[in-house]
């Protein structure tokens, strides 16, 4: 019976401690998408793509031109099931550059949970915890609670540092840890 109990104990410890992964090498690549500033007149240009060594690469060019000023991607995750004290960890490579991490716990929503986040030009680790991720809609902080769902429907990178320049984001892993 202590054997039965301890095995019920350790199952459910591993249980607590599993991560969700967001998989970047998803076989419906159609869950990507660029999302520019030309959606309102902006010039900037971006691309995703995948690599031989099974990493996402997100790279571009801002333009302020024509009051634009950001590139980002949207993944479309079909229910990610979280927990707002969880992490949302990333293997990057940057440069040196700020990011931000974008959220939405519902695609029907227009606005998302962001979180902003600087890389360097070497391969790092980034943890952010989900509940500090605060309300966003166009660049402004909303009067809202920080994230505070079970589930996500969508994740994306945005880079709009309010200058002209090119970027480079590799992301070598995505997951959700406890």
């Amino acid at each position: 019976m202590i054997n039965y109990i301890y095995t019920l104990l350790i199952i459910s410890h591993l249980n607590i401690m599993q991560t969700n992964k967001i998989n970047i090498l998803d076989t419906n690549r159609n869950n990507w998408l660029v999302v520019n500033d030309n959606v309102m007149g902006g010039i900037s240009e971006s691309n995703i793509r995948f690599s031989e060594n099974n990493t996402l690469v997100f790279q571009g060019r801002v333009s302020l031109e024509n009051n634009g000023g950001f590139a980002s991607f949207r993944y479309r995750t079909k229910n990610l099931n979280v927990n707002k004290d969880q992490k949302i960890r990333m293997v990057v490579i940057g440069d040196s550059k700020e990011y931000q991490i974008r959220i939405k716990p519902s695609q029907n929503i227009r606005y998302t949970y962001s979180k902003t986040f600087k890389t360097t030009n070497s391969k790092q680790i980034i943890e952010i915890p989900l509940n500090e991720f605060t309300a966003q809609f166009r660049g402004y902080k909303l009067n809202m609670e920080n994230f505070d769902f079970d589930k996500i429907e969508e994740f994306g990178i945005l880079v709009g540092n309010k200058k002209n320049e090119e970027f480079r984001l590799e992301i070598i892993e995505i997951e959700f840890i406890n």
